[in-house]
């Protein structure tokens, strides 16, 4: 990088050029909107056209705000028989008064050389050139020039960084508990997998620190701007593991101008059903994941389905209308036949009810008059609701788990402990249950087994989308990854994770076992993200040890950062009591390290309590893994919860803990000991584990 580039002045005042025309552009947007609010009458027709260009208008402004964020990336200047074109990157499209480009939108493809342009394989360039920059300020320059193939014969040149200044600035930068882009230092293999192809799945394996959570977010951006039609109908839909997750992330699409993309825990994805992020038990979790659990779900619908247990026999003035039980078992087993889902049978089952009732009397009654006047009856509603109700899916699970004789009737292979676990007390207003993330899918499978309500259509119907981002995907059980390929429209999709980093209830071992799940309309493309930018060398070293134990055939990233601090080790006195006198010393020590950095303090679910309330009794402010719990400087979180994040500094509570409680200990030490950008500390009273001991 070069601060003293002799073009500096000039490229700064380009910079000033590119943000006046951006200025200009948002005045003649705000413009409009002015114009398309006045007069609020007219006809139908005028009323629709106004509302369409104010939400155009008003996509447009999302994209054109820019906030702090640096606006140009760089240029490239191709060569005469490329084009001889001079073209400036940047965050979104600029355009000058004449019409001509300003600044290239990143994802456009002229700008695709810009990040995948090599020595060997130039694309047509000549020169490219990265800023560094802060905000509006032009703080440096560096430049490749392409065409002399020596300089490269030694070097693998697809591991060369690009725009190496400006990625170590944007990677030495404090964190704010907030995800940034990489818009500008994207490199050549997260290029690669950003710009690949919309259709079927592209699944993603990468370490800590590669860059898939941001790389899988860039490739939403860029599929909407590439494919904007159909997307922009059809929908994006980003799912993260947990709230906090989706709080950390939450301001990367926008800063991209993409304000449109849904943001999503599995429990939102089931949609107009409560759900928390909870997951429970291994034992639990795993069997709700279970692949049985369709049949679970089917067979429990099937079985309110039912023949009534006497005959009924009802008065019509001065007759009885009869039906007997094997004429109810034909209606029911009729509509079997006849219907996908248990709800769209409805009509047909009260139809035929009333049918059989009206040929059972005297004369030439008619079915639609005996509906009419017996319909409200009690005996008859209850007749019809015994032998096919209409059903939400928290009605059908309410009622499911709510009897351990349902449960065993859905699935008999169950065992009494199995029964156990998924009985839970019956409540009188199923809408008002707090499900877990465990149970999502099962009710997404009830959704579909049940269909749509007569009348309920369109809120009972399944939200689809044109794209579909999964993250940390190594944890997601195959019931939950059924639900997320049901939202998939045409089977394209996006996942990426870790495999070393599962730790769930069905922690996957390799991507086979992910993928046979996922749409199969193409085969799915696998990517490897091999080089890590945020965790330091020495960090990176310590963490090695422990995946070369969790997960014996993957390697570690391999760092760009050999440098660094290198792990901290302090051990407590005082046993492993409730005191961790010494932990709020350790925090204002890390704190004094990272500046106006940020610092996780990383311990086992079971001890978070404890880490609070010593960091509480020595006065040391701290935030919650609660959806703003990244914005105080200090954030107690618990290991479960901090995977996805990044923070400048992280202190590892008790490893030893960690390995004891949690199913997948060695993983979880694993993701834990991987947060930090720049300092780690280990904090101990127990002996530490093997596998990290100094």
């Amino acid at each position: 990088m070069t601060l003293e580039h002799p073009e500096l002045t000039a490229e700064q005042v380009y910079v000033d050029e590119a943000y006046a025309c951006l200025e200009a552009a948002r005045t003649r947007a705000l413009e409009l909107t002015a114009m398309v609010e006045v007069g609020r009458g007219g006809t139908n027709q005028a009323r629709f056209e106004r509302e369409a260009i104010q939400e155009s208008v008003s996509d447009r402004l999302d994209q054109l705000d820019m906030g702090d964020a640096s606006l140009v990336f760089g240029r490239i200047d191709q060569e005469a028989d490329a084009g001889g074109g001079r073209y400036y990157i940047g965050r979104v499209g600029v355009w000058g008064e004449d019409q001509e480009p300003v600044l290239v939108d990143w994802r456009a493809p002229v700008a695709e050389p810009f990040y995948r342009a090599t020595g060997p394989s130039p694309m047509g360039l000549k020169r490219r050139r990265h800023f560094v920059s802060r905000g509006r300020s032009l703080l440096g320059m560096e430049d490749e020039l392409f065409g002399d193939l020596d300089r490269f014969r030694d070097d693998d040149d697809r591991n060369r960084l690009r725009g190496e200044g400006a990625l170590m600035m944007a990677l030495e930068t404090a964190r704010t508990g907030r995800l940034g882009d990489i818009v500008g230092t994207i490199q050549a293999e997260q290029d690669e997998i950003i710009r690949a192809p919309l259709s079927g799945v592209h699944a993603v394996q990468g370490g800590p620190g590669t860059g898939k959570t941001v790389v899988a977010l860039h490739r939403a951006a860029y599929l909407l701007y590439t494919h904007r039609f159909p997307l922009a109908g059809q929908g994006v839909l980003v799912v993260g593991p947990n709230r906090l997750f989706l709080a950390y992330i939450e301001q990367v699409l926008p800063s991209l101008g993409e304000a449109g993309v849904v943001l999503a825990t599995m429990g939102d994805v089931v949609g107009g059903i409560r759900v928390d992020d909870r997951r429970e038990v291994a034992e639990v979790g795993r069997l709700k994941g279970d692949l049985r659990m369709v049949r679970f779900v089917a067979r429990a619908a099937r079985t309110r389905q039912r023949a009534l247990r006497h005959d009924l026999r009802v008065g019509y003035g001065l007759q009885w209308l009869r039906l007997s039980t094997s004429e109810s078992q034909q209606i029911v087993d009729e509509a079997r036949r006849r219907y996908r889902t248990h709800n769209a049978a409805r009509k047909f089952v009260e139809a035929e009810f009333f049918t059989v009732l009206a040929a059972s009397g005297r004369g030439d009654l008619e079915s639609e008059a005996v509906q009419e006047r017996l319909g409200r009856e009690m005996v008859i509603r209850e007749a019809l609701e015994w032998m096919w109700p209409e059903l939400t899916p928290a009605q059908l699970l309410n009622d499911l788990f709510g009897s351990q004789a349902l449960i065993r009737a859905a699935d008999s292979s169950l065992t009494p402990d199995q029964v156990g676990a998924l009985h839970r007390a019956r409540v009188a207003e199923p809408d008002d249950l707090l499900w877990t993330a465990s149970d999502a899918p099962l009710l997404d499978e009830a959704r579909a087994v049940l269909g749509a309500r007569p009348g309920q259509r369109q809120a009972d119907a399944v939200r689809t989308y044109g794209h579909v981002v999964v993250d940390e995907v190594q944890d997601l059980s195959p019931m939950d990854l059924r639900m997320l390929g049901r939202r998939s429209l045409n089977g394209s999709m996006t996942v990426v994770g870790d495999i070393a980093q599962a730790t769930g209830a069905w922690a996957h071992d390799d991507w086979d076992s992910i993928l046979i799940h996922l749409p199969d309309r193409r085969p799915a493309v696998r990517h490897e993200l091999t080089v890590g930018y945020r965790i330091p060398g020495p960090l990176m070293d310590l963490a090695a040890g422990v995946l070369a134990e969790a997960a014996p055939d993957l390697a570690p990233p391999r760092s760009v950062r050999a440098e660094g601090d290198p792990p901290r080790f302090v051990r407590l006195a005082g046993g492993n009591g409730p005191g961790l006198d010494g932990l709020a010393e350790a925090v204002r020590f890390e704190l004094q390290a990272v500046g106006a950095g940020n610092l996780a303090v990383i311990a086992a679910n079971s001890q978070t309590a404890e880490v609070e309330d010593a960091l509480e009794r020595a006065g040391v402010p701290f935030g919650r893994p609660t959806r703003h719990g990244l914005d105080a400087q200090v954030a107690v979180v618990p290991v479960e919860l901090v995977k996805g994040l990044e923070v400048d500094g992280a202190i590892v509570v008790e490893p030893a803990r960690i390995l004891r409680e949690h199913a997948q200990g060695l993983r979880a030490l694993y993701v834990a000991l991987t947060r930090a950008t720049r300092r780690l500390a280990i904090i101990h009273a127990e002996e530490l584990p093997a596998v990290i001991d100094s």
